[in-house]
């Protein structure tokens, strides 16, 4: 399975493609952001954002992507620029028909760390000792999305295993 991690945001979304094979052995393919000027209108950097993730899913024609859900932010402005940025990502996902999953923050730090309240660098290291990276992926935000796919891949494991244990009862 293919998986595209995506952590959205309106200056940068990061993004993460994670091969997984038959095995369940996990291999890093591509990480990297997507950045906008602020000197732009919002309506061209959101454009920049979906025109750019609608090539890398062209490229590599990933099984399902999953997206970080908005948490709670104290800067209304951000939440939304951040809430744009979410929605043109599903779009992109969605015009290509890929199934979309959403994990919130602290879904996403168990899934990594085993730990909800792990801090960014906890993240980081995981994601660079779980991956076989040689370093922490930068920026943060294609370290976020990695983990984003990370989460997606540990999640989708426990829903064969429970889909099995339900089709022996």
């Amino acid at each position: 399975m293919l998986v595209l991690g995506i952590d959205p945001g309106l200056a940068i979304t990061g993004y993460g493609f994670l091969q997984e094979d038959d095995q369940g052995n996990i291999r890093t393919v591509k990480f990297g952001v997507i950045r906008t000027s602020s000197k732009i209108p919002i309506p061209q950097r959101l454009r920049i954002i979906y025109s750019d993730l609608q090539a890398l899913i062209h490229l590599h024609k990933p099984d399902c992507g999953s997206v970080e859900k908005l948490f709670f932010q104290k800067n209304v402005r951000t939440a939304i620029n951040v809430g744009q940025a979410r929605g043109v990502a599903i779009l992109a996902l969605s015009q290509a028909e890929i199934p979309v999953f959403e994990y919130n923050p602290l879904e996403i730090k168990q899934a990594v760390t085993g730990y909800g309240g792990a801090d960014k660098m906890q993240i980081q290291l995981m994601i660079k000792a779980l991956l076989n990276l040689d370093s922490i992926p930068k920026p943060d935000d294609a370290a976020d999305a990695l983990a984003v796919g990370l989460c997606h891949l540990n999640s989708a494991k426990m829903r064969r295993l429970f889909d099995s244990v339900d089709e022996t009862t």
